[in-house]
């Protein structure tokens, strides 16, 4: 499974692929930073990520994309900022047919260091042993992207196999009911 990794925002949006499925390695495909101008109007902004994000659905073509799922803060213009640009993650989605999965970050926290508490660095740190790399990719948004893949094929992965055996289930008695 190919994941591409979204950790939203206006200003650095957060990009990483991984591949894997649960119970093996893990391997990084492509990690990186979409950047727009803070002088650049709020629409250009917006367009300017979704042409880069664009590119990176197309260039990659991901099974399934993890976008954060924006949590309140206090300060009301990052969080209309980090909703606007996990809109824009999505929308592409939608539009190519993706399927999109959001994870809380605290569910990212735990997936990945064990403790949906941990900080920053702890969760920098467990990318990097997950995905054996020499370094921690920076900036943290890099990471925290990745962190958000690495949860889905975890997490989302498992969910899935859960859903299959569900539906099997369900249709083994739908069967059984009708003989």
């Amino acid at each position: 499974m190919r994941v591409l990794g979204v950790d939203p925002g206006l200003t650095r949006c957060g990009v990483g692929i991984v591949e894997g499925v649960i119970g093996s390695p893990i391997t990084l495909v492509g990690v990186g930073v979409i950047l727009t101008p803070t002088e650049a109007a709020l629409d250009q902004r917006l367009l300017d990520l979704d042409q880069q994000l664009s590119e990176w659905i197309n260039v990659w073509k991901p099974d399934v994309i993890a976008v954060e799922r924006v949590f309140s803060q206090h300060n009301v213009r990052t969080v209309m900022g980090t909703g606007q640009a996990a809109g824009i993650a999505l929308l592409l989605a939608a539009k190519a047919g993706i399927p999109v999965m959001m994870h809380t970050p605290s569910e990212v926290k735990a997936s990945v260091t064990g403790s949906g508490r941990a900080n920053k660095a702890q969760v920098a740190l467990m990318v990097q042993k997950i995905l054996n790399l020499d370094t921690i990719p920076k900036p943290v948004d890099a990471t925290d992207a990745l962190a958000l893949a690495i949860c889905h094929i975890w997490r989302g992965g498992g969910n899935a196999k859960i859903a299959q055996a569900l539906a099997a289930e369900q249709s083994r008695l739908k069967k059984l009911r009708a003989r």
